[in-house]
């Protein structure tokens, strides 16, 4: 078998076979197949595409490429979500525990923030002494235990993956839903879980912005959890606003904090609640979800949600006292109010020019080597559809940098303000299953 003809086939729009699939996957791997074929191979696939049967192939293959996560010895129905990424997006910090509280086993690998959005593991990195590199192990162990551990991906996970993404990103080859759809399932499907529950954002803090876009996408992962034997489902949620208030490493955990204390943002916990429900269906814990909604609010109101949270933090080696004083988070040199300049009401607020603001102010990387100020972040004052006189608050910047003027002004204008009453977009439009 050689690339070259791969290469012919995919280019002139025929279905690659799984051999063929596999010898591209292996070879590139292992470095036998250059980056400039590989480079080809994705080009090929941005313009003629992939069927159900070649990505289902093609995510196998990836997912095999390094070590699978076995988590058989675990007792239950191993649970796992995944959001494609948004701003101020904190799920994974309330959905775990609150998940976990109602007895599911949540085995979930994560992974940090790049750009505008936020990654969940520097978000729980914010929390002093927090460990998120566990062995596998350690990792078993830990959701054997108490249900619930949340780690980055190991070394060994996909390493197909590692190097194709990388490629992508170099030859503008990013935005292929077989590809996106593959690289995304083949890490899920790798980490060992029975079920993945799939959060797929879109608006402008998303990487899909429209409707259709997200809705091809999650089918498109959804055929291929099926198809591997995984029960997977998906969300359509919006992002065409910050989910919750905060956004920011610390910010975002104190306002999960909240959350899990029954004191958090209306969306944030409807969201949860919502996908909650669906994962608890997942792993048989309940009958159907209106039951399972009202056993994951029980768990909220009663404070054992919270302390599945604490129960978390404290065997990976975290401070358990700064979540309950969260006033502890914040240590920042500037706290600067941004005002509104008319009256009127909130009818959109820029998801994408709220997330580059707060990664300029220090709470996200530009660069992979970059390093993040866990203090640093904004937290919005005022959402869609809400009501706002001239020079209230509309969002207050938290920032250890001294130039933060051009970002206040960045921030305002991420506001958009008009005489007449707002519209409020869904925060879940529909469920693919």
């Amino acid at each position: 078998m050689r690339m070259t003809d791969i290469l012919e086939k995919k280019k002139k729009g025929d279905v690659l076979s799984r051999d063929e699939i596999a010898f591209f996957v292996e070879g590139y791997t292992k470095g036998t197949i250059p980056d400039y074929q590989a480079s080809a191979f994705t080009m090929a696939v941005l313009f003629q595409g992939l069927n159900k049967e070649e990505t289902a192939a093609l995510t196998d293959c990836m997912m095999h490429s390094g070590e699978v996560i076995d988590l058989s010895a675990i007792e239950g129905v191993k649970v796992d979500k995944h959001s494609t990424g948004g701003v101020g997006d904190k799920t994974s910090l309330v959905l775990g525990p609150l998940v976990a509280s109602c007895g599911a086993k949540v085995a979930k690998m994560s992974g940090r923030g790049l750009g505008h959005t936020g990654g969940t593991l520097d978000k729980l990195e914010s929390i002093r002494g927090m460990s998120v590199s566990l062995s596998k192990e350690a990792f078993r162990e830990q959701v054997r235990q108490i249900g619930i551990s949340i780690i980055g991906q190991t070394g060994d996970l996909v390493p197909a993956d590692k190097k194709l993404y990388a490629l992508r990103d170099v030859t503008a080859t990013v935005d292929s839903i077989p590809l996106i759809a593959s690289s995304i399932m083949s890490k899920k499907l790798a980490s060992g879980s029975d079920t993945i529950l799939l959060d797929v954002k879109f608006g402008s803090g998303a990487f899909m912005k429209t409707l259709e876009d997200a809705k091809t996408l999650a089918r498109a992962m959804v055929e291929i959890g099926r198809s591997l034997g995984r029960d997977t489902r998906a969300v359509i949620t919006d992002m065409d606003q910050p989910l919750g208030y905060a956004v920011g490493n610390s910010l975002e955990v104190m306002e999960a904090v909240n959350t899990l204390r029954g004191k958090g943002p209306k969306d944030l916990e409807e969201l949860c609640v919502s996908l909650g429900a669906i994962m608890l269906d997942q792993a048989g814990i309940v009958k159907d979800t209106e039951t399972a909604k009202s056993l994951l609010r029980q768990k909220i109101a009663s404070g054992e949600a919270y302390a599945k949270l604490k129960e978390m933090v404290r065997a990976q080696g975290g401070d358990v006292s700064q979540l309950d004083d969260p006033s502890r988070f914040c240590d920042v040199a500037a706290s600067v109010t941004v005002y509104a300049d008319r009256e009127g009401y909130v009818h959109a607020i820029e998801a994408l020019t709220v997330g580059e603001v707060a990664m300029h102010l220090g709470a996200g990387r530009a660069t992979k080597e970059d390093t993040i100020d866990m203090a640093a972040g904004i937290v919005l004052r005022k959402k869609i559809g809400d009501y706002v006189k001239c020079k209230e608050p509309l969002a207050v910047i938290y920032t250890n940098k001294e130039a933060y003027q051009p970002m206040a002004e960045a921030l305002s204008g991420a506001f958009v303000i008009l005489p007449e009453q707002a519209k409020e977009n869904p925060l879940i439009y529909t469920v693919i299953a």
